[in-house]
């Protein structure tokens, strides 16, 4: 879905909404009252994109920006990672912390409530996870994920996925503009000689559609590497 038409959280193999996009300005009391419509909205599952990417990488310090219920925040702390989970909706941070001390490892997610068009998590982090960060109303993605490249530790990693365009069950929505990797990395605006593409492409996925049948849809994916 496009910056502007979903939550600040991840897709998490997400389960469909057939509401129309609100209006006016969206921000904690919407989300909250959407995770409270359902006792999950998400799979628990990992984004596939993350899955892929981080495997290889040496655990260290992580920000998942856009936990939601903590699917991706739990898989990174499985394989040894300190994760900073954080979200706009504290009902979400709730699942998030639920989640990570079912599987375990709820000593290795720390939870920190933050609607990131106002405020951000400090500190400097080994991977910076934005998956599917997006919203409804005049959401800043880019200057927030600017701010997400500043806190990547050097030799870290800054990991952003997002759809490519509408999905085919969604022909009946507002035009909207999806940014390519080669659009998100420039609006980055990352220093010439400090930083190394590593992945920067569309690729495309299943989901299921509202029927329940298989169906595909285009993502794409940028991983930069802050040099040391």
């Amino acid at each position: 879905m496009p910056e502007h038409a979903h939550t600040q959280q991840h897709d998490q193999h997400q389960q469909h909404d057939h509401g129309s996009a609100p209006t006016g300005e969206v921000g904690q009391e919407f989300w909250d009252g959407r995770y409270r419509e359902s006792d999950r909205i998400w799979s628990g599952e990992a984004n596939a994109a993350l899955v892929r990417e981080a495997s290889d990488l040496e655990p260290g310090r992580a920000l998942d920006l856009g936990c939601g219920e903590g699917g991706d925040s739990v898989w990174l702390a499985r394989r040894g990672w300190r994760v900073t989970a954080t979200d706009i909706s504290e009902v979400a941070l709730e699942r998030t912390a639920e989640h990570a001390a079912g599987a375990g490892v709820g000593d290795l997610v720390e939870c920190e409530h933050h609607d990131l068009t106002a405020t951000f998590p400090r500190g400097e982090f080994d991977l910076v996870s934005a998956c599917f960060l997006h919203s409804y109303g005049d959401f800043p993605r880019d200057r927030i994920l600017r701010t997400a490249a500043s806190a990547v530790a050097p030799g870290g990693v800054l990991l952003v996925v997002g759809h490519g365009g509408w999905a085919p069950w969604q022909e009946d929505r507002p035009q909207a503009h999806f940014p390519t990797p080669d659009e998100v990395l420039a609006q980055l605006e990352l220093p010439e000689g400090t930083w190394e593409v590593l992945l920067a492409e569309e690729h495309e996925r299943v989901q299921n559609m509202p029927d329940g049948t298989p169906g595909t849809r285009t993502d794409n994916a940028l991983k930069v590497r802050r040099l040391p």
